[in-house]
């Protein structure tokens, strides 16, 4: 393969993109893995030779509704799939966020294969699991040039599971997807939202964690705190602190239910709820991290902690002049600093305390190119990284350096 003319290289099909890695690794050049770019601000900022353009590797090639499987391209828009999914009255159950209103880019852009190269999830991700936990198979291309295949097209086949549940997540530093298979499931018929009026958010900890350890089957659980519910159409009128559980099926079971936790949860604070059209705004807007998508200057910080830890985080993190909520019932922080300044030592040294990781999800190039952005490594976790980029992309083509330095 000769020089390439410009700088980004879109093949129509997987051999060109398996092509176009191998001209990459003869001429020791690198590529940054991509599809429309929605998700290129994620992850550190990095220098490549090119970018090897996914988005023209686009279109469903199996939908089989009744098998609840679904196949298609890499570069396939998630709005797409949702859509298609939506007509048949299913869902990706794992909940993927949109990144745009965060990262200032437009809503609906992302592919399929960003999703799963970030393995995506939104409220729903305690019950239901993130992108890689309904990955069935896969066609990929790996770092050497070579196109493989892994799982399978059914929901049944347990013996290629770990492959493709191994790859997502992993920012394109191993494989540039070019086809996924992932597991569908009906969508709920409605939904409601009970909300809780004027908690702490430790009181609130106590509130989601009664209510997601009940029988009453709640798929969402956050803690919105006053200085943001009204950055929240759904809320804005609450004027407090607002803890939301959401809750979905049948109108008979959704009633019961809602029904029972106002008794379990009526002695935390006063009750309230929203009907279906508010519902789904709501938790879109968590889902997608609206709130912090006002001012794009600030830095943002994703952190993962046991759930009744939270609360001393978001403590550390608000005496420095940040603002957060809780979503996962505590389980997720979503943290927007005063600035540009991304504070890694202050984070870091709360989530340490507390346990769990934090990654920076938005923050100035510099910043993303200086700093640690994902959870730094122990010894032994590092070593299995850089063996599995050894095995997959020992010439560092494949976006290097996204993930960790070297890497």
């Amino acid at each position: 393969m000769s020089a390439p003319s410009t700088d980004r290289l879109r093949p129509r099909d997987e051999a060109e993109a398996a092509a176009i890695v191998r001209w990459a690794v003869s001429e020791s050049r690198t590529l940054d893995v991509a599809g429309t770019g929605t998700k290129q601000g994620l992850g550190r900022h990095i220098q490549t030779d090119a970018t090897l353009d996914l988005s023209a590797l686009s279109g469903v090639t199996l939908y089989e509704p009744a098998e609840l499987v679904l196949s298609a391209r890499a570069g396939t828009p998630v709005a797409e799939i949702e859509a298609l999914l939506a007509a048949s009255n299913q869902m990706m159950a794992f909940e993927p966020m949109d990144f745009g209103p965060l990262l200032g880019r437009p809503r609906g852009g992302g592919t399929l294969g960003g999703l799963m190269a970030t393995n995506l999830a939104g409220p729903r991700r305690p019950s239901a699991g993130a992108a890689r936990d309904h990955a069935l198979g896969l066609r990929a291309v790996s770092g050497r040039g070579e196109a493989f295949k892994a799982g399978g097209r059914v929901v049944k086949n347990v013996t290629g599971y770990d492959l493709p549940r191994g790859l997502a997540g992993s920012y394109g530093t191993l494989a540039a997807f070019t086809e996924l298979t992932i597991k569908v499931l009906p969508r709920p018929e409605t939904l409601e939202t009970l909300l809780i009026y004027g908690l702490d958010d430790a009181t609130a900890a106590k509130a989601m964690s009664a209510a997601v350890g009940s029988y009453y089957d709640v798929s969402g659980a956050a803690h919105v705190p006053f200085v943001l519910a009204g950055r929240i159409p759904a809320l804005a009128l609450a004027g407090t602190s607002v803890t939301a559980l959401r809750l979905e099926g049948v109108p008979p079971s959704i009633r019961h239910r809602r029904e029972k936790l106002e008794g379990l949860l009526g002695g935390f604070g006063a009750l309230g709820h929203l009907e279906a059209e508010a519902s789904s705004t709501l938790w879109a807007a968590l889902r997608d991290v609206e709130p912090f998508g006002e001012d794009l200057s600030r830095a943002v910080w994703r952190v993962s902690t046991a759930p009744m830890q939270a609360a001393a985080i978001g403590a550390a993190v608000e005496a420095a002049g940040g603002t957060c909520f809780y979503d996962w019932a505590g389980g997720l922080i979503w943290i927007e600093m005063p600035d540009a300044d991304p504070r890694p030592g202050l984070v870091r040294d709360a989530v340490t305390v507390a346990g769990g990781h934090a990654t920076l999800i938005r923050a100035a190039v510099a910043a993303r190119a200086a700093l640690e952005v994902f959870q730094p490594l122990d010894a032994v976790t590092g070593a299995l990284v850089k063996r599995m980029k050894d095995g997959f992309d020992p010439s560092r083509v494949l976006s290097p350096g996204r993930m960790y330095a070297g890497v």
